[in-house]
């Protein structure tokens, strides 16, 4: 029996990204979207995924406020909490919240979910579409099964 094929958000999703390890490379990446603004679908992971792009105004108040969070939250010297998928064209960027990292760098079966997604390709609902960790399904089944 083979596995139904993911959905092309998912893969979009699972792909190849690095990570935006300095403040400086964060700027760089603000100011290439800033310059790249139509087309964007901002997504609070949790909330329901938006059906519309943001219009550029949107955008740019959503990079200022998500930057000044993050720069607030995350009192390192370096970022590590952006990841895009191409630094010069990115199409998809994972921003995760300083406040629920857990490991997500990948190297974690289960890494938690970015809590922000820009992306060029409309979100689908990640809570719902990723299936939950064993341990936590088990528990679900048995609260309402005895």
């Amino acid at each position: 029996m083979t596995e139904a094929p993911l959905h092309p958000f998912l893969q979009r999703f699972r792909g190849a990204f690095s990570g935006i390890l300095r403040w400086p490379q964060l700027d760089e990446l603000w100011q290439t979207l800033r310059e790249q603004s139509d087309g964007w679908y901002i997504y609070a992971v949790g909330e329901t995924p938006p059906e519309q792009v943001a219009d550029r105004e949107t955008l740019r108040h959503f990079i200022e406020e998500i930057d000044q969070l993050l720069r607030r939250e995350h009192r390192y010297d370096y970022c590590g909490v952006v990841y895009v998928d191409d630094r010069q064209t990115p199409t998809f960027i994972k921003i995760f919240d300083p406040n629920n990292l857990g490991v997500s760098c990948g190297s974690s079966t289960n890494p938690p979910l970015p809590g922000w997604l820009l992306t060029r390709m409309q979100p689908i609902d990640l809570p719902n579409a990723l299936p939950q960790p064993g341990n936590r399904r088990r528990w679900w089944q048995h609260l309402f099964n005895r």
